[in-house]
């Protein structure tokens, strides 16, 4: 350490904290304090608590980009217990939660399909099990992701990003787990929430929140984000500053890719429902086109429509016009 906030380790102060609070050197704290922008930290000698409150100046985007974005994204500092009390030892970002803006889906059927289907396979690897607001979180995520500039401007582009690379953002779509067999009750349950997502229904708990993570882990990006909400085995984060607020998110969404190996993807799908989709071979095992589903159709793909915001009670299922069964 030659004393540059560079070499701090903003998980492993904390952790020094926690299991040593009388060791710690005034120095690390203060650099933690600046580190997580904000955060009131306490330490005596067994008198009153003290506290001291740092405001930092606006987060750089490509900076902070880099830290929390591709293969810096994976960089997990710590697991199970120490890594719970990592997390839970960082604060919530003060102010209310400003709900995102509904997403309207565009485009032809088969664009839609292929939407409908990479936003049900992130909510069902990534939070099967998980209350229906965590699962819910997680397809806002997806769609907060879409909308703003530091990523993908497709669903699947979105939910694929990295794959290529080995750098999966979604950790189901590198783990194995697209090659196990889902449950069909629980597939129908994540396709539903995905859909209604997809036309118009907001998940406000988590705001504008970009980045999850499991509580059992503890991300290196982890201090440097504003976390949120805590849904079930899920901690929620957006961009800190100006860059996760409402205004930031000017992206546009552009469509699905039109290659024939996405299809495959739908008939995996498909078979799981017992659903026969023409022209398409459902297999156990499928050869993924991952290069195929980062693929956007063009840019002059149709925008959304801002239409009126949709509930889960009641949401448009897509170009058929059928509509969902209330819950």
């Amino acid at each position: 350490m030659n004393g540059t906030l560079r070499d701090f380790d903003p998980l492993a102060i904390v952790v020094a904290v926690l299991r040593h609070p009388r060791r710690v050197n005034a120095a690390a704290v203060g650099a933690l304090a600046l580190t997580m922008g904000g955060v009131a930290l306490a330490q005596s000698n067994g008198g009153p608590a003290s506290s001291v409150t740092v405001e930092l100046p606006p987060a750089m985007p490509a900076a902070l980009y880099e830290q929390a974005s591709g293969a810096a994204a994976l960089d997990i500092r710590s697991t199970g217990d120490e890594a719970k009390m990592i997390n839970a030892s960082l604060p919530f970002a003060t102010g209310a939660l400003t709900p995102a803006q509904p997403f309207i889906l565009s485009g032809d059927d088969n664009q839609r399909e292929r939407a409908l289907l990479c936003l049900t396979q992130a909510v069902y690897y990534e939070a099967n099990g998980e209350p229906e607001q965590g699962q819910r979180a997680v397809a806002q995520v997806v769609l907060n992701r879409v909308r703003h500039p530091a990523f993908a401007k497709s669903v699947c582009g979105v939910v694929y990003e990295g794959a290529a690379s080995g750098t999966c953002q979604f950790s189901f779509v590198c783990n194995g787990s697209l090659d196990r067999h889902a449950d069909p009750a629980a597939w129908r349950h994540a396709q539903t929430i995905a859909r209604q997502a997809l036309y118009g229904y907001v998940e406000p708990s988590v705001g504008e929140a970009t980045h999850y993570h499991a509580d059992y882990v503890a991300p290196a990006w982890g201090p440097l984000l504003a976390k949120v909400a805590s849904i079930g085995q899920h901690i929620f984060y957006r961009w800190p500053g100006r860059w996760g607020e409402a205004a930031a998110f000017t992206g546009r969404y552009v469509g699905e890719s039109s290659d024939n190996p996405v299809l495959h993807l739908a008939a995996t799908a498909a078979k799981v429902e017992a659903i026969k989709i023409a022209d398409v071979a459902a297999k156990p095992h499928v050869a993924y086109d991952i290069a195929a589903l980062l693929k956007t159709a063009p840019e002059t793909a149709k925008a959304p429509e801002q239409d009126e915001p949709a509930t889960p009670e009641t949401v448009a299922a897509g170009p058929s016009g059928a509509t969902l069964a209330s819950k």
